[in-house]
């Protein structure tokens, strides 16, 4: 602590060591303290982030969910549609024999009206038959006629 210029600089060299020290020790607590908010942060983003990529990832397994469940309901959908319109072409079939056999119905219904107003006799062209006329085989082959109708005869779109 010698020094040329006498106490009063001595002491104020020491003043000042002690400030300095105490400037350095301040810096190294903020420095330090810097460290740790540094590091407190890259840990805070690297959670951040691995948060991302998880919600990202169920995100993702969601999509994929739903888009096997969107299948799924298109296919049923599709099956649904193919039912439906093996039904409409079944239907129109049998409303196609319906009409046949109504017709038919309503021809043999006509013929027995006739044969019982004129008492089981009538006049075809010149000649009297009775009912036993129907068992001529010629008249045979125009009864019980299959009736023909299929969904191809419907055209459907």
């Amino acid at each position: 602590m010698a020094s040329s210029s006498g106490n009063s600089s001595g002491s104020g060299s020491i003043h000042l060591q002690n400030n300095s020290g105490s400037e350095e020790d301040l810096q190294q607590v903020m420095d330090q303290r810097k460290r740790k908010r540094m590091q407190s942060n890259r840990e805070s983003a690297r959670r951040s982030r691995m948060r991302k990529q998880k919600h990202m990832n169920d995100l993702m397994a969601q999509v994929g969910q739903l888009r096997k469940d969107n299948n799924q309901i298109l296919m049923t959908i599709n099956i649904t549609n193919q039912h439906y319109s093996n039904v409409e072409a079944e239907n129109s079939v049998l409303r196609a024999q319906m009409m046949e056999l109504s017709h038919r119905l309503q021809s043999l219904n006509e013929i027995l009206n006739y044969i019982n107003t004129n008492n089981g006799v009538f006049e075809t062209e010149g000649f009297q038959t009775g009912a036993d006329s129907f068992m001529d085989p010629w008249n045979m082959l125009y009864m019980n006629q299959p009736i023909i109708a299929s969904a191809d005869v419907f055209q459907y779109r």
